[in-house]
């Protein structure tokens, strides 16, 4: 019979085939196990059959408190390789219903991956529950309802052009085309008409008219990636475009109209490329109308976890092995890689992982990250924990506000202007502004 707690309806059987039965007519995504120390490996087996007829079902051990996890390693194992969660008895409703509720996500964001893949979605699709990323998902969805040019900084394989998509997908033009050029990958000699096209006869090799990236973007957007690597003479004609919506092909001299929005996206820091003299600074106002930053992986630790699931359970459909998840210490080596290559890093190293993968289980061998289990746990210095510090500081007193910033700064006891300092210079966006 069913039973109630804390809001959830909970099935309760003590055989397994009642059990496959209430997984399967019930659609159930969450399986509690009452963990007695002395039967893990049945436990092991009973989990490892009821997840098949489930590929989002999420487990949570019951463990008295008497047998912690972490005072028996074969149950400590066990709960590592198996189990979302464990909670330990007697049941402390709220928190054991906290438990139930992450466990949910991960199954429904598990279930997401899964249907993604079937509609052809991309494999790098943002996925994230850190505020961080929660405000990302706000700001994205602000700027996509206006047309204004729009600048997305953030470090390589952080998800800039993901980013864009999403903010084409969600705007009035999205049933326009979606037009990627990356300027870093293109040779400086053919850029320009890559960009703007090129006129039969504009150069040797022209035999025919061709229309170029930002004209076969009309409708929709176009989105230039890495526009810091392009060269000055062709930021100028940018800069025409962006000021009156028409172009020039190579060798033309008709001013043509292109009804197009541009986004733009650099790992690079824009104001230092123009002290240099690298970058013009009337196209980098004309660019930041509006600007949003893609945060590094270091600053959502929370989601890494999260996102490895998520990638695995996305990519280990095709490997024709049964595979499981990762190890525990496989786990662990996650948690404590620096992550430069950010999001795309963490793709490759799990697909890699999938295939190298022997066993059940993902070990820290197939992530190629058994040096990082070798060298300890990580360190940092104490301006990284300062910096950190402080940024939870000032992201707790918006929130707590309901982002009224006079009560922040109060809170924090500073003034509006340094709160608003400190805001840009940790990239932490206003609730309600469309910029980050």
């Amino acid at each position: 019979m069913p039973q109630d707690i804390g809001g959830w309806r909970m099935h309760v059987t003590h055989c397994i085939d009642d059990a496959r039965d209430l997984i399967e007519g019930e659609g159930l995504r969450i399986g509690v196990v009452n963990l007695n120390t002395g039967h893990e490996d049945a436990v092991s087996e009973i989990v490892e059959d009821l997840s098949r007829s489930s590929k989002v079902l999420q487990w949570i051990a019951l463990v008295p408190k008497q047998e912690l996890a972490f005072q028996n390693g074969k149950c400590a194992r066990l709960i590592a390789e198996h189990f979302f969660d464990y909670h330990t008895l007697p049941i402390d409703v709220p928190r054991f219903a906290n438990t139930l509720g992450h466990a949910l996500g991960m199954s429904r964001a598990i279930e997401r991956a899964a249907n993604d893949r079937a509609v052809g979605s991309q494999e790098e699709e943002m996925v994230g529950t850190s505020p961080v990323m929660l405000e990302l998902f706000r700001t994205l969805r602000k700027v996509a309802a206006s047309d204004a040019p729009l600048f997305i900084l953030g470090e390589s394989g952080t998800g800039k052009e993901l980013a864009a998509r999403a903010i084409h997908e969600r705007s009035s033009r999205r049933k326009g085309p979606f037009v990627a050029v990356d300027c870093g990958a293109i040779p400086a000699t053919l850029i320009q008409s890559e960009l703007f096209g090129y006129e039969k006869g504009a150069f040797t090799g022209a035999s025919q008219r061709r229309i170029g990236r930002i004209e076969s973007a009309v409708g929709g957007t176009v989105f230039l990636d890495e526009i810091g690597d392009l060269p000055l003479e062709l930021q100028a004609n940018l800069l025409r475009f962006l000021q009156e919506s028409t172009i020039q092909r190579v060798g033309g001299t008709q001013h043509i109209p292109v009804d197009a929005r541009v986004i733009a996206a650099t790992h690079v820091d824009l104001d230092e490329a123009v002290r240099k003299g690298t970058f013009r600074q009337d196209l980098l106002f004309r660019m930041c109308v509006l600007r949003v930053t893609t945060p590094p992986l270091r600053e959502r630790l929370e989601d890494i976890e999260l996102l490895a699931k998520y990638f695995f359970e996305h990519f280990s459909r095709d490997s024709g092995r049964p595979l499981l998840g990762f190890s525990s210490q496989a786990l662990g080596a996650i948690r404590a890689h620096d992550w430069p290559g950010n999001v795309r890093e963490l793709i490759n190293r799990i697909r890699r992982a999938i295939v190298m993968c022997e066993g059940k289980l993902i070990t820290p061998t197939d992530l190629d990250l058994e040096a990082v289990l070798a060298r300890g746990p990580r360190a940092i210095s104490l301006d990284d924990a300062r910096s950190r510090a402080e940024r939870q500081s000032i992201e707790v007193a918006l929130r707590t506000s309901s982002f009224n910033m006079s009560r922040a700064a109060k809170t924090l006891g500073v003034s509006r202007v340094t709160l608003y300092r400190l805001m840009e210079k940790h990239h932490i966006p206003l609730a309600g502004m469309p910029s980050t």
